[in-house]
C-alpha cells in the first residue's frame, strides 16, 4: 500500500522535524562548549579531524591526553594549545 501525499501536506511536517533537529544540535554544542575535557571522538568532532589524527598527535607527543578508565580524554585547553601549533593551510 502506497500513501501519496501532495507537497504542501508534508511543509509543516518536514519543518517541524528540520526545527526539532536544528534545536537538539544547538542543545548538544552547548553542552560540548562547557566542558573541561573530551574523549577522543568528541574532540575530534570539535576540530573536525578523524580520531586517529588525534591519536598520532598524542602519540608524537605534539598533543597531551589522559586516560580516564579505558578512554583517552583532552582538555579544552589542550586543544585549543594544539589548534595553535597547527600550520595554516594555504
Amino acid at each position: 500500500m502506497r500513501i501519496e501525499f501532495e507537497d504542501h501536506d508534508l511543509d509543516p511536517l518536514v519543518e517541524q522535524v528540520v526545527r526539532r533537529v536544528l534545536e537538539q544540535r544547538e542543545a548538544a554544542d552547548a553542552n560540548l562548549a562547557d566542558r573541561l575535557a573530551y574523549s577522543e571522538a568528541e574532540a575530534a568532532a570539535l576540530l573536525g579531524v578523524r580520531r586517529h589524527v588525534l591519536r598520532d598527535a598524542r602519540l608524537r607527543r605534539e598533543l597531551d591526553g589522559a586516560k580516564v578508565g579505558k578512554r583517552i580524554m583532552y582538555t579544552r585547553v589542550e586543544l585549543l594549545r594544539f589548534l595553535g601549533r597547527q600550520p595554516a593551510n594555504g
